[in-house]
């Protein structure tokens, strides 16, 4: 039997570098110019295909990581972004922003701390104002912090900031954008493999995706005869500036997946994207897994 010519083909093992990364260590929440290797948000790769056209999307924590490579894509594919950031990651939203302006589309960025609700209504307020409307909502933005000498080194401090940040953010958030999302619009939220087999160094930042499954759930049934849709993504261990700024060994970050090594946000986008566009018109209340071969429910 002749070979068949696999040049056209990627093989998902070797895509990616694989651990074991250098030793690097990070204050949170983290820098992306200081990471080794660097992340990949599709930068060089990403094509669009005019999926989003004329879409006005709102992406929390867009400054880097999958917020980052999700703007970047949402802007390839069309839609114009407004992305959130902490003061401290005033550089790399700077660099999501040229990114989106390069592609040919609008870019904001907004300093907001989602533990607040007032930031996050004057935020939706902004992105309505500056953009003139809000299509698309992806609920990214996250903080955690492994603990692995167990629930008593976990402060009353640490516990209110991922629950702040992960759910109430979340909750303020949609609660205001839906006040001005039409028919057709879509909330995409970012769970995890952690929602589902939790590793107990990230007790409280577990219990948060967790929570986010079920607000997927029902917010999309809720909603479903407003023609608005819910989903929500499910990433495996992606390499962000999270990673070396919270985790006590970012060395082997990624080995025990079954691919053998952490995603690229880049390689997330693509299902914020499907989830975001009409090609997914009939698609509502699901959870999209992308853990690199992690099976979840």
């Amino acid at each position: 039997m002749p070979s068949q010519d696999q040049s056209h083909l990627t093989d998902p093992v070797s895509l990616h570098a694989r651990p074991p990364f250098p030793d690097q260590e990070q204050d949170p929440p983290g820098s992306t110019e200081a990471m080794d290797p660097r992340p990949d948000h599709g930068e060089d790769t990403y094509q669009g295909h005019d999926l989003l056209r004329g879409r006005k999307a709102l992406v929390t924590g867009g400054d880097s990581g999958i917020g980052r490579a999700v703007c970047l894509a949402f802007a390839r594919e069309g839609a114009d972004v407004v992305l959130t950031h902490l003061p401290e990651e005033a550089e790399d939203a700077a660099e999501t922003v040229r990114l989106v302006r390069e592609a040919g589309r609008e870019a904001v960025a907004v300093v907001c701390d989602l533990r607040n609700e007032g930031e996050c209504t004057a935020l939706v307020d902004r992105t309505v104002s500056e953009m003139g409307g809000i299509d698309l909502l992806v609920n990214n933005a996250a903080y955690q912090m492994a603990q692995p000498d167990g629930i008593e080194a976990i402060s009353t401090e640490q516990f209110d900031r991922v629950m702040k940040t992960n759910l109430y953010g979340m909750f303020w958030l949609t609660k205001a954008a839906l006040a001005h999302m039409p028919r057709g619009g879509s909330v995409i939220n970012t769970t995890s493999v952690q929602g589902y087999q939790p590793s107990p160094h990230l007790l409280d930042y577990a219990m948060t995706k967790a929570a986010i499954v079920s607000f997927t759930h029902n917010l999309a049934q809720m909603l479903a005869e407003r023609g608005i849709r819910v989903n929500a993504v499910a990433p495996g261990p992606v390499w962000t500036p999270l990673i070396p700024s919270t985790m006590p060994d970012p060395t082997t970050f990624g080995e025990q997946s079954p691919l053998g090594r952490p995603a690229q946000p880049a390689e997330m986008a693509p299902a914020y994207v499907f989830l975001a566009s009409d090609r997914a018109s009939y698609i509502t209340g699901e959870i999209v897994n992308a853990t690199g071969g992690t099976p979840l429910p």
